[in-house]
């Protein structure tokens, strides 16, 4: 799934938009809807992969509960980067990915015309919706041992293990060649819309 990536795993969780080395930004009521957004979402992962072992953490001298990040040698192996311009400037957005996807058996493919009426937006195409078994190789160990905090900050999304089959379901379009393509990515970033679990 990962032929025309740079992600180094087929599941991605999302940390936010950050460029290590990063120091703490605190909310401040200036920021825009995004920026609250943003610094949220960082005020949860990166104390998670602290934690785990995929980030360094140091306090900033003389700032109260303001911290300096930054990738561990692990952090660096299953980093995933993958900028974009937007109208606010460049977003770094960064996710941590981790195992490959093995396919087992398709169980179902069907075909459907969609599409109908005036204007490009409702181009028919033909849709191929493929189902499919699969299981997952190269579980690291920093996704199983830290499951629970995980799950609960991805909560959309469980850690999957590797001796288990799960069905999924993939949809693919017709191109004019009689190829099948995929407008989405070919793996899955996970947003952290949970909540942080306290230190064991």
């Amino acid at each position: 799934a990962r032929a025309n990536t740079q992600a180094k795993g087929d599941f991605c969780y999302y940390l936010g938009s950050v460029k290590f080395p990063y120091t703490d930004e605190p909310r401040h009521p200036d920021d825009n809807r995004w920026e609250g957004w943003n610094k949220g979402k960082l005020a949860k992962t990166l104390p998670l992969f602290t934690e785990i072992g995929l980030l360094t953490r140091e306090p900033v001298a003389g700032q109260l509960g303001i911290y300096h990040y930054d990738l561990t040698e692990l952090g660096h192996k299953y980093q995933h980067l993958f900028p974009e311009q937007s109208g606010i400037g460049i977003i770094y957005n960064n996710a941590f990915c981790y195992g490959l996807i093995q396919l087992e058996k398709v169980t179902d493919v069907e075909e459907r015309k969609v599409g109908e009426g005036m204007g490009n937006a409702n181009i028919r195409r033909t849709e191929v919706y493929v189902g499919y078994n699969y299981h997952v190789l190269d579980i690291p160990a920093w996704v199983t041992h830290s499951q629970k905090k995980l799950d609960a900050l991805y909560p959309q999304f469980k850690v999957l293990q590797e001796d288990v089959s799960y069905p999924d379901t993939k949809t693919f379009y017709k191109g004019k060649d009689g190829n099948l393509y995929q407008d989405s990515l070919s793996y899955w970033v996970i947003q952290p819309s949970g909540k942080l679990l306290e230190s064991e």
